[in-house]
């Protein structure tokens, strides 16, 4: 009887697999690509999942998970990693007692992301095993070696991907869940209370359990040879495993699935069997600069580019500047993709109705410095709006304001901060207590959308809607920000743009902390507002103010405006900036 196999992506696979394997608690906070993990695994009966406000909290729920005897996993995206950092590093300390795996989702070429941190680094770092699958079947296989590895050695477990694979699908084998009874808890100082005096002792365990995952390293299937052409050996790991199958489909291959600690003896081997040797990975020289470090002769970012994600066209490219491929021949009679048609240019934008597009557009028209974050609205520094000055990470854009100010308090009457909802329970609290209790006087603008939308709209702790789908209690924004010690609070309707102007320039020329809160649900959650506005052709001037909105729902047709009714919601700005008239309400009503 042949077994189950579905397609799944690797997100899928490993939430899939976490259930199989006994996971009975969960928790992440969503960030692309690694937000289906969890929206996946919640589904599953029997489990607990959760969204943390921050990845230093989900890390430290797991901790606790982990330490009272369940199974857990807790997944991120690469730059949460940072976030989860502080309590991290001191775990791998710990040691666990349910096993535990921590999902890090890297973003080679910033698909989503702020920036491209091979997150490789922090396993070694923290001193812990590395797992890095190559597609979907291997990200579900590897979940359950994880585990394993946790609770024989003692560690917490990071299982790294990368975009392509948790986002791409291929076959996976699905299994019936395994019965696991988690572990009882016994209280042990010595190995959980890291006083200075204990946590030495950890120290050298952690040295220890190093050199048994070095052996370990050597014989585990997940680092295997494929012997083929040796004139030349290729040591790669995760999706270029796939890349450099492709381009390369005769070379012999060291396929590393456990990628720290290296497997020294079986890298030598593969090495002496081969007459030339050379590395083929994504973002950093980790793999490259340890087996250097090994004194053999290799090489591979002479080669292969430093930044970016590869691909079997790039792997075949640098390959052939290596001399390991043939320069490619003139291409076959047929299409020639240069003949093409150039696909037109789609830049990212803000969504029709948009509850943030009239917040940056005011500011830009206030020419104020704007101190931006992480989330939809960051997209308001992109052309038309260009109403952004920066954006660093996550809660990051209430500190910079105050920072700003305090270097020169002139900013302070001319600079705002903007973070959203979620991202301000993320990590945005703190900044903002820490400008009322050093005197600050900066404006912090709260987009509050009442979700997660970049993401794809998860719960959060000012939803009132747990990931499980239960209902919760809903943080009150304007409550928690006066007990911090904002005395200045108001809310406004982000779609009544001078309602937000007259805001704006009351609080910004108030010398104290002010914070205005601008709420109206995300346009995918509350589609239409209302009907779409009439135009009067015979009025419209082409002077193309309302073009500054940004608006994808605006195009000129003749050198006149034009609304296309179908994406259109109704929000009104439009008519607002219109300076001519030609734009009224009371067009096409989408009740």
């Amino acid at each position: 009887m042949s077994k189950l196999k579905e397609l799944l992506s690797g997100n899928e696979a490993i939430a899939r697999a976490a259930y199989e394997n006994g996971v009975k608690v969960a928790a992440a906070y969503p960030g692309t690509p690694s937000t289906e993990i969890l929206e996946q695994f919640s589904r599953y009966p029997g489990v607990y999942a959760e969204w943390a406000p921050n990845e230093k909290v989900a890390l430290e729920v797991g901790i606790g998970a982990s330490m009272a005897g369940a199974r857990t996993l807790v997944a991120m995206k690469h730059v949460g990693v940072n976030v989860a950092a502080d309590p991290l590093l001191t775990f791998a300390y710990t040691g666990v007692n349910g096993g535990f795996v921590l999902v890090s989702a890297d973003d080679p070429g910033s698909h989503s992301s702020q920036n491209e941190q091979d997150n490789r680094h922090y396993a070694r770092f923290a001193k812990i095993p590395l797992l890095e699958p190559s597609d979907s079947q291997e990200a579900g296989d590897m979940v359950g070696l994880a585990l394993q590895l946790s609770e024989e050695y003692d560690t917490p477990v990071m299982l790294r991907i990368t975009t392509r694979v948790a986002h791409s699908r291929t076959l996976v084998e699905k299994r019936e869940p395994q019965p696991w009874e988690s572990r009882s808890y016994s209280r042990n100082p010595k190995k959980y209370l890291m006083l200075p005096v204990f946590a030495r002792e950890r120290r050298a365990f952690m040295e220890e359990r190093l050199a048994g995952l070095r052996e370990y390293s050597e014989t585990t299937p997940v680092n295997r040879i494929e012997w083929r052409d040796r004139s030349a050996g290729i040591i790669t790991s995760g999706i270029s495993y796939q890349y450099v199958r492709e381009a390369l489909p005769d070379v012999s291959v060291l396929k590393l699935g456990l990628t720290w600690p290296l497997p020294e003896k079986l890298i030598r081997s593969f090495a002496e069997g081969v007459k030339r040797l050379l590395v083929v990975e994504e973002l950093e020289p980790f793999l490259e600069e340890q087996i250097k470090a090994m004194g053999l002769a290799v090489s591979g970012k002479a080669y292969i580019p430093s930044m970016g994600e590869l691909s079997p066209a790039i792997v075949a490219e640098k390959m052939r500047e290596a001399g390991l491929l043939e320069q490619q021949d003139k291409p076959a009679a047929g299409i020639v993709l240069e003949d093409a048609p150039a696909v037109p240019g789609r830049p990212p934008v803000m969504c029709p109705g948009c509850p943030h597009r009239g917040v940056f557009y005011t500011l830009r028209r206030l020419k104020l410095n704007v101190t931006g974050d992480i989330g939809c609205y960051t997209l308001g520094g992109l052309p038309p709006l260009e109403a952004m000055d920066c954006c660093v990470c996550m809660g990051a854009s209430i500190g910079i304001a105050h920072g700003a100010e305090k270097a020169e308090p002139a900013m302070a009457g001319r600079t705002v901060a903007v973070i959203g909802d979620s991202t301000f329970l993320h990590s945005g609290l703190t900044g903002l207590l820490n400008v009322v209790y050093n005197k600050g006087s900066s404006t912090v603008l709260i987009l509050d959308n009442s979700t997660t939308a970049m993401t794809g709209h998860q719960q959060h702790p000012g939803t009132g809607r747990t990931l499980m789908g239960e209902p919760a209690p809903a943080v009150d924004l304007e409550a928690l920000v006066r007990a911090l010690g904002v005395r200045r609070v108001r809310v406004v309707n982000p779609r009544e743009l001078a309602e937000v102007a007259e805001a704006v320039q009351e609080e910004v020329a108030a010398r104290e902390p002010s914070v205005i809160i601008c709420r109206q649900p995300c346009a995918l959650l509350d589609r239409h507002y209302g009907p779409s506005p009439r135009v009067l052709a015979e009025k419209c001037t082409g002077c193309r103010v309302c073009l500054g909105l940004g608006c994808p729902a605006i195009a000129l047709k003749d050198k006149r405006v034009s609304i296309d009714t179908v994406s259109c919601t109704g929000c009104g700005l439009c008519v607002q900036v219109c300076k001519t008239g030609a734009l009224t309400k009371g067009g096409v009503d989408h009740a």
